[in-house]
């Protein structure tokens, strides 16, 4: 929410939730209905198309969610080296909205405005048209409204809200109040609406812009730089009509420069660039691999799972793991992807986190549970592993935790496999056992000689914590068993 919300800031459908796509239900089978009951001349693309083009766009985002949080977890070109806090996932949870919101305008306009309806597939008038009205009312008109936007009085009441996320994710590009949102269509619609009204409208030219819409939008907002340097110096008028991803993060990160929509050349114009976006976009693009503190090295379970990750469906990665009765719709893509991820010969990162001065990060193994069990797959995973282990001891990590069954006794010995194989290791290889361990060996206040452990059937946990309070000289009574672990464990 903005840090005062002003009128018509939440979404009419907000209460919802995911059954907000229950509006377009009407529209929908309205839309068949007519196509297939209607005769082959009177039958309208246009209009059967609206849903078709909304599931598209959401691909479109959820794949630009998935390469920017692939390309920002390696770091090397991420913009703002920060970690998404979690107020930002949830506030921005509902990027779908816009996207509902615009198929609901669609069906609308489709039918009560002249020219929006049984249009061509192409229209040579019309692709020229909407190319100069957006390049001249849309650009020009967004630019000044963009700077009202920045005034204390609606900033506080509308604009703030978008600006709470300073490292931003494609989708941050269409999280805005209701009220905000609502002035951006009708500012996109102009030139989809004119070619309409002079019947030089079509499906390819009114879709295609929407998209071009939705994808700049995603990039300028995607925190890592994608543009490479020698197409804006080979090109150079093409720096005053297409942003970069860097150009758009100052106004995230310093909000009083670089208001352009997607054509920066209204900021050169009035004179609100700010100097060092042509620094931070070669400095983007060069910079290096850092280093790293811990490493957490998991891997894939269920065939679903991947759509939990954070890599996955940005709702689901958010929330606990659950199964999800939709995810059946993707059977046939999901199951597809067993073999890439069999053949894949190397790890790669999910995640990366930031705290202070600590740098952690996920790696995961392109392995399902059930590959694990099969033993013509324990030699690939064991060499998976350690590469990932060498990998992880040259960018200088401290401690690499072993996830899940990574640290499977039967597979590497919870991880003593490699400590023989690699003597001079600097890293320390851990598994979720000994960092429990370590966190009840740290709890003991000083000066404790016993402690009783009450135990039922003996775990590997149990064994390896009697084992270490006995190396730091601390006695270990069992009094739940007639097992002494006491006298087992001092005498080894």
């Amino acid at each position: 929410m903005a840090s005062q919300p002003g009128p018509l800031t939440q979404w009419p459908w907000q209460r919802l939730g995911n059954m907000k796509y229950v509006l377009l239900a009407p529209w929908l089978a309205h839309s068949v209905h007519k196509f297939m009951t209607g005769k082959p001349e009177d039958r309208d693309m246009f209009n059967f198309l609206i849903i078709p083009s909304l599931l598209m766009r959401l691909l479109h985002a959820q794949l630009w969610i998935t390469l920017s949080r692939m390309k920002t977890a390696n770091s090397k070109h991420s913009i703002v080296d920060k970690s998404l806090d979690f107020e930002q996932v949830d506030r921005e949870r509902n990027w779908d909205d816009q996207i509902i919101l615009t198929a609901i305008l669609a069906y609308v306009v489709n039918k009560v405005v002249p020219g929006a309806s049984h249009l061509p597939w192409w229209n040579t008038r019309g692709a020229i048209l909407i190319s100069l009205l957006h390049v001249g009312p849309v650009e020009f008109l967004y630019y000044w409204f963009h700077r009202a936007l920045h005034h204390h009085y609606l900033y506080s009441r509308y604009h703030s809200h978008h600006h709470a996320s300073v490292v931003t994710e494609p989708i941050t590009s269409v999280i805005h109040p209701f009220a905000e949102e609502l002035v951006y269509i009708l500012l996109f619609a102009i030139p989809p609406m004119t070619t309409a009204l002079t019947g030089s409208a079509s499906i390819i030219t009114v879709y295609g812009y929407l998209n071009y819409i939705d994808f700049m939008n995603y990039m300028g907002h995607c925190n890592f730089e994608m543009v490479p340097k020698w197409l804006l110096d080979s090109l150079p008028p093409l720096k005053y009509l297409m942003y970069t991803p860097s150009f758009h993060s100052l106004h995230h990160t310093r909000f009083r420069t670089n208001y352009s929509l997607f054509m920066p050349i209204y900021d050169y114009m009035y004179g609100t660039v700010d100097e060092s976006s042509d620094e931070l976009h070669e400095r983007s693009l060069r910079k290096k691999e850092e280093m790293v503190d811990v490493v957490h090295l998991t891997h894939l379970t269920t065939l679903q799972s991947m759509y939990h990750s954070r890599i996955g469906l940005s709702s689901l990665a958010s929330k606990p793991y659950k199964h999800q009765w939709y995810l059946w719709i993707f059977w046939p893509f999901t199951h597809s992807l067993v073999q890439p991820a069999w053949h894949i010969g190397t790890t790669f990162t999910v995640e990366r986190n930031k705290l202070e001065k600590l740098r952690m990060e996920t790696w995961m193994v392109p392995r399902y549970s059930f590959q694990y069990a099969t033993f013509a797959e324990k030699e690939k995973i064991n060499g998976l592993i350690e590469e990932a282990i060498l990998e992880a001891d040259r960018r200088g990590a401290k401690v690499l935790s072993l996830g899940l069954l990574n640290q499977s006794d039967e597979l590497n010995g919870s991880g003593m496999l490699y400590v023989k194989r690699n003597p001079k290791l600097k890293v320390r290889i851990v598994d979720g056992t000994s960092l429990a361990v370590a966190v009840v060996i740290h709890s003991i206040p000083k000066g404790t000689q016993s402690v009783l452990l009450l135990v039922g059937n003996v775990s590997k946990m149990a064994l390896s914590l009697c084992l270490a309070l006995c190396q730091i000289d601390i006695q270990v009574r069992n009094e739940f068993k007639s097992l002494s672990f006491e006298n087992e464990f001092v005498s080894d």
